[in-house]
Formats: C-alpha cells, sequence, structure tokens
C-alpha cells in the first residue's frame, strides 16, 4: 500500500515522497479470502478534528508530532515548501513527518472537513512484531 509523506529535510525546506507500507496475505475469517494486512505500528495518542467551514487555508505550519492524517471526507490539498502540490482524496492517509522546518500548507473544502490524526512516535518505519 502506497502512502504520501510529507518531510522535512535538515535545510527545513518540506518535500513529498511515498512510503510503501508492506502487505501481507493473511486469512482473517473462516471461509473468506484472505486480507492484506500490514505489521502493526506503535501509536500513542488519537484525535478526531473538524475544520470549520470557511477555513479554506491554513498557512505553513508544522504538526507536533509526527502522525498519520486520514481524511474522512472532501479533498485535501498540501503544497511544501518547495512549491509542490499534491491532492488527496478522502479515505486516504497521509504520514505528515516535517516536525522541524518550514512546514507545509493545507487547504481544505469551504464546507469544512473531518479528518482523524494518529500519533505515531517512530513514523511508519519501525512495525512491532
Amino acid at each position: 500500500m502506497k502512502c504520501l509523506r510529507i518531510y522535512a529535510t535538515p535545510d527545513g525546506e518540506s518535500h513529498f515522497a511515498e512510503v510503501d507500507i508492506a502487505m501481507t496475505l493473511t486469512p482473517a475469517f473462516p471461509n473468506e479470502a484472505p486480507f492484506e494486512l500490514s505489521a502493526y505500528y506503535p501509536a500513542s495518542r488519537i484525535r478526531f478534528a473538524h475544520i470549520p467551514a470557511g477555513v479554506r487555508e491554513a498557512g505553513f505550519h508544522r504538526p507536533p508530532d509526527r502522525l498519520l492524517a486520514i481524511w474522512l471526507d472532501g479533498q485535501v490539498e498540501f503544497e511544501t515548501s518547495d512549491g509542490d502540490v499534491r491532492r488527496v482524496p478522502a479515505g486516504q492517509a497521509v504520514l505528515v513527518e516535517d516536525t522541524h522546518g518550514k512546514g507545509h500548507i493545507s487547504r481544505h473544502p469551504e464546507e469544512g472537513q473531518n479528518v482523524i490524526t494518529v500519533i505515531l512516535p517512530s513514523g511508519l518505519g519501525a512495525p512491532l512484531d
């Protein structure tokens, strides 16, 4: 599974990349096709947020911790400090790791938007056994 990643280089510039989350076919229910499941990853907190109607753009900002943002509705647009822009539809997750440097811009639908954020102390690089 691919996941969009926003990260910062040591010079403080933010960029996009893709993270490939390894999946393994695993039987989940008797008499059903196996599911593709990843390893478990440590998470320390989860938060639900509603971005109110009319908040169209959040200027350059950084997350307080590495987090996985899962957009529940609408489309969000991100812009990194290097000028690259990506759009993410509802149902997609974004690994946000630019906790230092200039940060990124996010743009939201006029009607508002709902998101779940999951704090990942080690990003997606250290699955649990």
